[in-house]
């Protein structure tokens, strides 16, 4: 925590990504918290003016609350170091890293980590068959949230129908069947881990974002063993990547399997910050209340780091 005296702190929020709703939403329960905190708050929806906007508003901090391309994956971050301005969050490089799968993947393996399976192929070698035997996940390299994710089942007759205005390059990875847990990274510390349970189907946009749509087990009741790995391994996922602030490691997790059905699927530079959210969850868990979670990426800010 830098003590910084509290100034005006301006909310990036929305732009143009597959995101945008949740971003909304997002950027409006942090404005609120940061105003109840007594921050002197102003509110931007990213657009293609937003460095004018940014000028205008003259913030002495900006709290990203960005999600997807563009805000999540080092565009926006390299925007305000250039004007200079200090933001929440990880920097430049762990941003871009994070937010493309496979080079994040890279990262992982080099540093021993659990992954699945994958490689990255075009749109269409996956139109022309099976780019893996089945069960595998087709996704973007690049977005978030599970935009565009298909799921490949054993006895499935063809690949994944792609629309035409999709991607040209996606990720095919490896299908890990089980649980889905997760846990957040804040500043040097993992706060908590949540077993997730849709209420329908498998994990996807609407189960994360839905009211309803998942129940949140937090602390997960999961084996100590697996609970303590999945705590490590986020740890070691965010200083792989270089990230600071807040970030949320997600993993799959075989029971049938033991620790060696543990995988982690990938890293979030830019947790969802939603009523429905899991970082602000785990930040509760541990005694963190939301007013104190944004006032603690505030003065986590920094430009340059």
């Amino acid at each position: 925590m830098s003590g910084r005296t509290p100034g005006r702190v301006v909310v990036l929020k929305g732009g143009p990504s597959a995101e945008r709703e949740v971003s909304l939403v997002s950027g409006a329960e942090c404005a609120g918290a940061l105003r109840r905190a007594g921050y002197d708050t102003v509110e931007i929806d990213a657009g293609p003016d937003l460095a004018e906007a940014l000028a205008e508003a003259r913030p002495d901090i900006v709290f990203n609350a960005l999600h997807g391309r563009w805000g999540e994956d080092g565009c926006v971050q390299g925007l305000l170091e250039w004007l200079g301005i200090p933001y929440t969050h990880s920097g430049v490089l762990a941003s871009a890293l994070a937010m493309d799968k496979v080079r994040a993947k890279a990262v992982f393996a080099d540093q021993g980590l659990p992954i699945a399976e994958g490689r990255l192929v075009t749109k269409s070698e996956i139109i022309a068959g099976h780019p893996m035997e089945p069960p595998y996940v087709v996704k973007p390299h690049n977005e978030g949230s599970s935009v565009g994710v298909h799921i490949v089942l054993e006895g499935a007759n063809g690949p994944v129908r792609l629309g035409d205005d999709g991607p040209d390059w996606l990720l095919v990875e490896r299908f890990v069947p089980g649980r889905e847990l997760t846990t957040s990274v804040l500043g040097d510390r993992a706060l908590a881990v949540t077993d997730i349970v849709p209420t329908g189907g498998w994990y996807d946009y609407h189960a994360k974002y839905a009211e309803g749509g998942s129940r949140h087990v937090v602390p997960a009741e999961i084996p100590s063993e697996i609970y303590d790995a999945c705590m490590d391994y986020a740890l070691a996922a965010h200083g792989a990547l270089g990230c600071r602030g807040l970030s949320r490691t997600d993993f799959r997790w075989d029971e049938t399997r033991g620790r060696d059905g543990l995988i982690l699927l990938e890293t979030n530079t830019q947790p969802g910050m939603t009523p429905t959210s899991l970082s602000p969850e785990h930040a509760a868990h541990v005694g963190i209340s939301f007013e104190d979670l944004c006032s603690w990426l505030v003065e986590d800010a920094s430009c340059g780091r």
